[in-house]
């Protein structure tokens, strides 16, 4: 039986799915694999992305101090 109050929490994981794939972005990764590995391990992509993905340091385009 599928629990029938599932519908908020696959709202909030697809949402996360999709600001992470845009965090992806913004530090010049792919946001589709993004994207797709956020579906399977939400919050844990998150904290990956944040911890451990740099920008680019040798993009030109990038701003920096």
């Amino acid at each position: 039986m599928i629990a029938e109050n599932t519908t908020p929490y696959a709202a909030g994981w697809g949402t996360l799915a999709l600001i992470n794939a845009g965090l992806a972005q913004s530090k010049n990764r792919s946001g589709l694999a993004w994207f797709l590995a956020s579906l399977l391990l939400g919050p844990l992509a998150t904290l990956f992305l944040v911890a451990f993905c740099d920008r680019d340091p040798t993009d030109p385009t990038e701003r920096g101090s």
